[in-house]
């Protein structure tokens, strides 16, 4: 990928339960200086970044940018964006949702700087909507070069983004 470049592709994979997708590096260990982090829908451990969805089983569609500089967060067009922190032992990365057969593999567009460290962005919409005639089913990933930096929240609107971010709080509040 050249300077000032971006490539944006559209992805399906399946989801046969835990309404989990995931971001993989090709090359696996390796890690153990990269730091397993999360912060609402998003996890990172070992070359691993698994994305809570919009619901629980059947096919999620993403949009994946991957850019050479920040492409900027979408911020009128989503309800709840996080960032995170993302070691990439290979520069090269697929997306699968969770099986409990063969995952399908998606791969995608090279990264950018090659092996190194990355931030992801994850837009999402719709979560509190899941089995409703009004389920939207829309998931954002942007990737970039970047330093490792602390997790942030960009934007939490809804009632699913408030358990994610802190299930105990959230618990304890609704008298749960």
């Amino acid at each position: 990928m050249s300077n000032n470049e971006v490539q944006t592709v559209r992805l399906t994979v399946e989801v046969q339960d835990c309404g989990v997708a995931h971001l993989l590096d090709k090359e696996s260990g390796g890690y153990v200086d990269a730091p397993a982090q999360s912060i609402g829908f998003v996890k990172v451990e070992q070359g691993c970044v698994d994305l809570q969805i919009t619901h629980q089983w059947g096919p999620a569609d993403f949009t994946v940018t991957i850019a050479d500089r920040d492409p900027g967060a979408d911020l009128a067009g989503y309800e709840d964006i996080v960032e995170i922190g993302y070691v990439s032992m290979s520069g090269e990365v697929e997306m699968t949702g969770f099986t409990f057969d063969e995952a399908v593999m998606c791969p995608l567009p090279p990264l950018p700087a090659g092996p190194g460290t990355y931030r992801i962005r994850y837009h999402v919409k719709g979560m509190d909507l899941e089995g409703s005639d009004d389920a939207v089913d829309d998931h954002y990933l942007q990737i970039w070069p970047a330093s490792l930096e602390d997790p942030v929240v960009v934007k939490a609107t809804s009632v699913a983004s408030e358990y994610f971010l802190d299930p105990e709080k959230f618990m304890r509040e609704r008298g749960l």
